[in-house]
């Protein structure tokens, strides 16, 4: 095993089990190998607030903790940070090749930080613990997998506005990069979990009950802007991260990470007066 791999599985296994210490070794990433990195601390907003959530939830606590936290959340968190280590660890001179292709996009980010490169290293570790550990998915409840195809989708989409601002928002394409850069507050229209699913974990009530409590903002999001593009969202990102399993992840526009394609119409939009409406205002194609 390569030093800055080694390094990096070091620091992560330190924290495993502490969900306030997997918060404090993500910021500290963001500091860089020699603890000053004013260009990278920006893009520490969009972390913190995704991760506080994870937090918020209870989803990182330990298997011996008196409300275990989630197995597949848990690996998800800690390949995050793993990749994220790493790149420290190699940005400071540490030995060895990138283990994978996300830390090496976590390395391109520290070398170069912009928002393309952000999304690219983030979304890159986030979709490859996805693929990995499909399996703990599956094993999820029912609605807590469908919450993970929506968190998925966001975040895509939110990658999307700075990368792809045509498909994502067409002819107001020039207000996408503002919408989702990762260093600005305006990410969190597209990114407030908060508004998508609640703050409890494990979810008690079934799919139909947390489409019903939805706050109204989620849904003009989420049927309005992202579904009529998921089919071509979802390709675009495989070819972006260089992941070609997301395809198996999405098929005909509906969403089927440990989710089964016969139960699509989940996917279906609801009623509503107002999404025919931003249908013609920004249509998908």
């Amino acid at each position: 095993m390569a030093e800055a791999e080694a390094w990096a599985g070091q620091r992560v296994a330190m924290v495993r089990d502490d969900p306030a210490g997997r918060l404090a070794l993500m910021e500290r990433c963001y500091y860089g190998p020699f603890g000053q990195a004013p260009q990278h601390l920006p893009f520490r907003r969009a972390a913190r607030s995704f991760m506080r959530w994870q937090l918020g939830r209870g989803v990182l606590q330990p298997a011996f903790h008196a409300r275990p936290g989630s197995p597949w959340w848990r690996e998800v968190n800690e390949r995050i940070l793993r990749d994220g280590c790493e790149a420290v660890g190699l940005s400071g001179g540490l030995g060895g090749p990138p283990s994978s292709h996300s830390a090496a996009q976590w390395l391109a980010f520290a070398l170069n930080p912009t928002a393309e490169a952000w999304y690219r290293a983030h979304n890159g570790s986030v979709v490859a613990a996805y693929l990995e550990h499909r399996s703990l998915a599956e094993a999820e409840s029912e609605p807590e997998r469908f919450f993970m195809n929506v968190i998925l989708c966001r975040v895509l989409y939110t990658h999307a506005l700075v990368a792809a601002p045509r498909m994502s928002l067409g002819w107001m394409r020039a207000l996408a990069p503002l919408l989702g850069d990762p260093r600005l507050g305006m990410t969190g229209i597209f990114l407030q979990l908060s508004r998508v699913l609640p703050d409890e974990y494990p979810l008690r009530d079934d799919v139909r009950y947390y489409l019903a409590q939805e706050h109204g903002f989620a849904r003009l999001v989420d049927f309005g802007m992202i579904v009529p593009r998921m089919q071509r969202l979802y390709e675009w990102s495989a070819r972006e991260l260089e992941a070609p399993g997301l395809l198996d992840c999405v098929r005909d526009g509906a969403l089927t990470y440990a989710w089964p394609f016969e139960d699509r119409h989940v996917w279906d939009p609801p009623r509503s007066l107002v999404l025919p409406v931003i249908h013609r205002i920004v249509p998908p194609r």
